[in-house]
């Protein structure tokens, strides 16, 4: 029996196509779909950039399915190819534990509670915590979930959004791909746009009795979009300072009334040791403020906490004045003068994660000196442990040891520690990107003085363990007028956003160090003197090459991401430096990203063009030119392309021809050697193998299709392509006939 294909259905596959989910084997979905869209209404149809426009494109579909049969079965096949719908995940992970001592909240604990449980009467359960930087936010946030655990059956989530590497925190769309991730999706089901990704929290939240709890907001735009749709889901927002318009229950957070400052001094250090150091206790609470970061610092080393001598200007000499300068200071007391120095040392950057490396570079010493220093500092509540031999510091802490050792160290020492601990990312990032892209020219840089990684493993687990620090590294290189260093910086980032997916953390870098070619440094556009240096950061031929690999990278990010304007203008930008550096390989590329951002909005005239084009400038790169090692494999990859974008066209027999001729060149004869880079790559033979069985099956030779299908699977499996083996078995379910 032939299926019947519904306009709802036809509606929500076309938006969910749309919405770019479901990575490599998402985007053959949507050239297929595309193909498919143009043979049945016969003409150029483009991709729908909302649910409103697949709704448009589903009113003109559905009536010619309605007419035939086999035509509405294939489509019913095809859009079973959509991964299964992530509706219902793992269960959520919890939170993290609470503090053991916790004092004085009861009111702020009552208006949650409030919130929690009051009649939803249409309204979204939403509160706001706030308060000064140290006063308790998130362990009020904390101790609720474990309080009142028993009213969200269904689970808890807490997200953090301190590890960014940005000042103020991720953008909107990172923030709900990071919670999609926690809420058990899997990072390829998570779609390329906001609005999709907004669509999936409300659908994998829908009917679920649940907390969540998005620590460190800096801003209401991150969490609008989570304001859930069912009350039954009650969103907890906690900020570090003041607060800002939502529409939730704001809850501000109090400074801790005397009498529970000192409980909570007697719950961290003991009852005999506040009542030893009863004569300084009302210094101690005039300096703390009721903030509990300050007294439970000044609690771990009460004994050693005497109040500051007139001396020591607080507000220098301890980062300044305030209950968090008195934290520094409380903590410091604990410490020894090398365990303080490397703190505050290591503080400079703002570094999402620091750890013994990272903290050694900073202070120039060994990491055994680095680690025991951090190990202590935890103990001082000066640094907080994350696992793994990873620290990092409180966003308020750490301004008060910048400040601290700029009074103590001075700015020369300053500068150098950021120094070092950019040169040591950068050998790091570098080192990591080549052995991540063995094959690859894009990342073939200039290797620094640093360790090597003996596998392409090896070198993707060192950029991911490092991505938010490195990504951290490109914005604090430019404001240390070190622009090489972060674009070479950036240009490592290549293997996270290619293999890994870490497009919305690379992005805000890649704009910055591909910002960095419009603005020639002092000095760059004057005529520089016979036998005189070029001025630090002059625009050279090698710089707009390098600017041509970062706008390359950025077309790339933003077209995952399916900001389509964003990215042709990248890529525009790309193609234009590349031919400014004479690159020609370079060139080429950038013209085939082009096609493949038309390819992938259904535009296949334009695709095919421009991997034409990108094929002429690929030939005209000669023996002698950097890049022709490369142009076998790159002639192989764009005639793929050419094939899928004649595909698309309607031209089986020549798409055809050319995916056979892209398939040859990844196919390994009898007696090779292994000799020609790109030759007997499995993966990339079964993509091509892909392609030609959807090309088949397109052109009613299903056996053929299914032979191709095969053998790709073959390849396959000890890739451990999940995502790809079961596109394939649904691709040879479409090519299948359907009984009538």
């Amino acid at each position: 029996m032939f299926e019947i294909v519904t306009m709802g259905a036809l509606t929500a596959f076309l938006t969910s196509v749309g919405n770019g989910a479901f990575g490599e084997m998402g985007k053959q979905l949507l050239i297929s779909t595309g193909a498919q869209v143009r043979r049945v209404l016969g003409r150029p149809v483009p991709l729908p950039s909302g649910p409103e426009e697949a709704a448009a494109l589903a009113r003109q579909v559905h009536p010619a399915l309605a007419g035939d049969g086999r035509a509405a079965h294939q489509w019913a096949m095809l859009m079973r190819s959509l991964p299964d719908d992530p509706s219902m995940p793992p269960p959520w992970p919890g939170l993290p534990p609470a503090t053991r001592h916790f004092t004085d909240r009861d009111a702020v604990l009552r208006q949650l509670r409030r919130e929690a449980s009051r009649p939803a009467g249409g309204r979204p359960r939403v509160a706001l915590l706030y308060g000064p930087p140290g006063i308790g936010t998130s362990e009020i946030a904390l101790h609720f979930g474990a309080d009142q655990s028993a009213r969200f059956p269904d689970g808890s989530i807490h997200l953090d959004l301190r590890d960014g590497a940005e000042e103020h925190g991720p953008e909107p769309a990172a923030v709900l791909r990071r919670l999609l991730e926690r809420m058990g999706a899997a990072p390829d089901a998570v779609p390329a746009t906001e609005r999709g990704r907004v669509e999936l929290y409300r659908r994998l939240a829908q009917g679920r009795r649940a907390l969540i709890v998005i620590d460190h907001v800096t801003s209401a735009a991150q969490v609008r979009g989570l304001i859930p749709a069912t009350p039954e889901v009650f969103l907890v927002v906690v900020t570090s300072g003041p607060g800002f318009v939502l529409e939730a229950e704001s809850i501000a957070v109090p400074e801790l009334a005397d009498r529970h400052a000192r409980q909570l001094l007697g719950r961290v250090a003991g009852r005999e040791a506040v009542d030893r150091a009863k004569d300084r206790l009302p210094a101690l609470l005039a300096e703390c403020q009721g903030n509990a970061l300050a007294l439970r610092a000044a609690a771990l080393g009460l004994g050693e906490w005497r109040p500051a001598t007139p001396s020591e200007d607080p507000s220098a000499a301890w980062g300044g004045p305030g209950p968090l300068g008195e934290a520094v200071r409380a903590a410091g007391l604990r410490l020894g003068p090398e365990q303080l120095r490397v703190c505050r040392l290591s503080a400079l950057g703002g570094w999402p994660a620091i750890d013994a490396p990272l903290a050694a570079m900073a202070a120039d010493t060994t990491e055994e000196q680095a680690a025991r220093a951090l190990a202590e500092a935890v103990e001082a509540r000066l640094v907080e442990e994350l696992g793994d031999g990873r620290y990092r510091f409180r966003p308020a802490v750490r301004r008060r040891l910048e400040q601290l050792a700029g009074w103590e160290d001075g700015y020369t020492e300053c500068s150098a520690a950021v120094a070092r601990v950019l040169d040591g990312l950068l050998a790091t990032a570098v080192g990591a990107a080549r052995a991540a892209l063995r094959n690859s020219w894009r990342v073939d840089l200039p290797q620094p003085t640093g360790r090597s990684y003996e596998s392409p493993g090896a070198g993707m687990a060192a950029l991911t363990a490092e991505v938010d620090n490195l990504v951290r590294a490109v914005f604090l290189a430019e404001e240390q007028r070190h622009p090489a260093t972060a674009q070479r910086l950036a240009r490592a980032l290549w293997p996270l956003q290619l293999k890994a997916g870490h497009l919305d953390t690379v992005l805000p870098a890649l704009r910055r160090a591909a910002s960095l070619a419009d603005r020639p440094a002092p000095g760059a556009g004057a005529e520089t003197p016979a036998g005189a240096e070029t001025p630090a950061g002059a625009v050279t031929p090698g710089d707009a090459e390098m600017a041509g690999a970062l706008y390359f990278q950025l077309a790339h990010c933003l077209g995952e991401l399916k900001r389509w304007d964003e990215a042709d203008r990248a890529a525009r930008a790309a193609v234009a430096q590349e031919r400014a550096a004479g690159h020609r390989l370079g060139e080429a590329s950038a013209v085939e990203l082009q096609g493949l951002l038309r390819l992938y909005r259904w535009e296949f005239e334009e695709a095919y063009a421009y991997f034409t084009e990108a094929e002429r400038i690929y030939r005209t790169i000669g023996p002698e030119e950097h890049g022709h090692q490369d142009l076998p494999r790159a002639l192989a990859l764009v005639t793929r392309h050419q094939g899928r974008a004649l595909r698309g066209l309607g031209r089986p027999a020549e798409s055809r021809t050319l995916l056979e001729t892209a398939l040859a060149f990844f196919t390994p004869s009898d007696d090779d050697t292994g000799a020609e880079r790109g030759r007997g790559e499995a993966y990339n033979r079964a993509r091509v193998l892909t392609d030609l069985a959807e090309t088949l099956h397109d052109a009613g030779e299903d056996p053929a299709a299914r032979e191709r299908i095969a053998v790709a699977e073959r390849l396959l499996a000890p890739e451990g392509a999940t995502l790809h083996l079961a596109y394939l078995a649904h691709l040879r379910d479409r090519c299948r006939p359907a009984a009538d």
